[in-house]
């Protein structure tokens, strides 16, 4: 074998060893481009291929979140398809769910994640003084994400809603549902039961802050208690009724 195979060879060699040890910090910037920063990656410890940490939902001034535990794992035999294939389980989960990674987006499909309440500050900063409570369950069918498009749909349920400021509980059942064009993501809320009752409808763009403008409505029972509440974040237009604009 001559010299410049040797060192051809070596060369090789070297750039499989720098892949195979990749460290895990690098799965955060990939995660912070394509989220614009709503997603990162804390504590990481592995590799690129099997690895741990902390899976962050941080708010619009990124300064504030919440963090999940997360752990992946590589299969391979999805490179030939020039994609990377990952089983991932959040917080020690028995179930995974599959994330394909291309080199333009990362697609979730399948996956089920609880979330509390304080959540949906996240999103809307103008209902995390509410002390939001309740169990909540996101359930993802398909989403992918790449240079500022959502492609793809999940629901959101929150069931047993309440709030730190009403005695009323639960408030109710909802559901909200998402769905991604790729130039724009777009939300509709409905009530499952409950009696207070909301609908709206939302929107959100790459670059834009979200908006969803809804409605609640409370029958005559409980709007003495569930007034004061609504009035924190809306605008009441008659006796039981209030606007609600959130952006």
């Amino acid at each position: 074998m001559s010299r410049w195979q040797l060192i051809g060879l070596g060369l090789v060699a070297y750039a499989l060893g720098l892949i195979a040890t990749a460290p895990a910090t690098l799965i955060d910037a990939r995660l912070d481009r394509a989220s614009a920063g709503g997603l990162r990656l804390a504590e990481a410890h592995g590799t690129l291929w099997s690895g741990t940490g902390q899976i962050e939902i941080r708010d619009a001034s990124r300064d504030t979140g919440i963090a999940k535990h997360i752990a992946w794992r590589f299969r391979p035999a999805y490179l030939l398809r020039g994609r990377l294939f990952y089983e991932v389980t959040l917080d020690h989960a028995a179930r995974h769910f599959p994330v394909t990674v291309s080199a333009t987006r990362i697609e979730v499909e399948g996956a089920d994640i609880n979330l509390p309440a304080a959540t949906l500050g996240l999103g809307a900063p103008k209902l995390a003084p509410l002390g939001l409570t309740g169990d909540m369950l996101l359930h993802i069918a398909r989403l992918s994400f790449g240079r500022g498009s959502v492609q793809g749909n999940a629901t959101l349920q929150w069931r047993g809603a309440g709030s730190a400021f009403t005695r009323i509980s639960p408030l109710g059942d909802y559901e909200l549902r998402l769905e991604g064009d790729g130039a724009a993501v777009r939300a509709s809320l409905r009530t499952l039961q409950g009696p207070l009752q909301l609908d709206g409808q939302g929107s959100w763009s790459s670059g834009q802050n979200p908006q969803f403008r809804g409605s609640a409505r409370v029958p005559p029972p409980q709007q003495q208690q569930l007034s004061p509440l609504l009035r924190m974040i809306a605008v009441e237009r008659g006796a039981g009724r209030f606007e609600l604009l959130l952006k």
